[in-house]
């Protein structure tokens, strides 16, 4: 690995994000892909209230316009084998994809024979689908319902499962608001000597009110003194506020250091549009920064 430079932010942090779609949500995409860059990896999420055949078109229609679909599989959302079977087969048929995403979900308890994404993968999705790359869950501040000892267990034991099944492994992590912690545990990561691609999950500009919704479904910290660090008041839910303040902390905070390859996942949660133009925003900022850099380096 090597240690994150600014450089590296600029080129790596705001050009090679992913996005997260729902298929109900599908269309937003379809609406905004003149200004998403070709190829850009897209995680179809799993929802409760939506079906395999919506989940199949959307990954669809992802790679019909240019884009990687990423399907994410809710292990304790399969009712069983054949169910998991049927979403995988609808899936590879109509999409393609060269990745998936397995998570454990949001039941309390699972529908059929998963009890979480371990599990999953044990149970040999790997090998029945002819999977060869995969998207695994990370939990920089924590998880509602799971300690954090088991947290960083489990996390070891899914990438050496993987690894030893012939799949290559990417780490997505869930949204916060605190960037301090987020980089104290991608330093924990790589002391533990896990060297897969990390990718960060960041909220796109959003309402305080739609952020907080979600932090509270995800079970993402919200303190008073989080959030105000993050860059917006509790006394304040209408206003927008976008992760600036929070990229310029997280990139402070990685800046010279050994964290090895890093990427932003966004989540779109005040709509697609509305977030691909933030990240082209600050892309284009930075670039016109380096150039300017450059320029005066190379002529004083």
């Amino acid at each position: 690995m090597t240690a994150f430079t600014r450089h590296d932010s600029e080129t790596a942090l705001f050009h090679n994000y992913s996005l997260e779609i729902t298929g109900k949500d599908i269309g937003q995409i379809e609406a905004a892909r003149s200004a998403i860059p070709a190829g850009t990896p897209i995680n179809i999420a799993f929802l409760g209230n939506e079906t395999h055949a919506q989940r199949i078109d959307a990954a669809a229609r992802i790679r019909q316009w240019g884009f990687e679909p990423v399907p994410i599989i809710s292990s304790r959302r399969l009712r069983s084998v054949e169910d998991r079977d049927e979403l995988l087969a609808g899936l590879i048929v109509a999409a393609r994809p060269t990745r998936f995403m397995f998570v454990g979900g949001d039941p309390s308890s699972p529908a059929g024979p998963y009890g979480d994404s371990l599990d999953l993968i044990a149970g040999g999705i790997i090998t029945d689908h002819d999977i060869v790359h995969v998207g695994i869950a990370g939990y920089p501040e924590g998880h509602p319902r799971i300690d954090r000892a088991r947290l960083w267990e489990a996390l070891e034991l899914k990438i050496g499962l993987l690894k030893a099944r012939g799949c290559t492994v990417e780490i997505t992590t869930q949204f916060g608001f605190d960037a301090d912690a987020i980089v104290d545990w991608i330093a924990q990561v790589r002391s533990k000597g896990i060297d897969v691609p990390i990718r960060i999950g960041v909220p796109g500009p959003a309402d305080v009110r739609r952020l907080l919704r979600f932090a509270t479904q995800f079970g993402v910290v919200s303190s008073a003194a989080i959030v105000g660090k993050y860059g917006f008041s509790l006394a304040n839910l209408i206003n927008k506020v976008g992760p600036d303040r929070f990229m310029t902390r997280l990139e402070d905070g990685m800046r010279g250091r050994d964290l090895g390859k890093v990427r932003l996942h966004l989540y779109p949660f005040g709509g697609i549009d509305e977030t691909v133009a933030w990240a082209a925003g600050v892309a284009g900022r930075h670039m016109t920064g380096s150039a300017r850099v450059l320029d005066e380096t190379r002529y004083p």
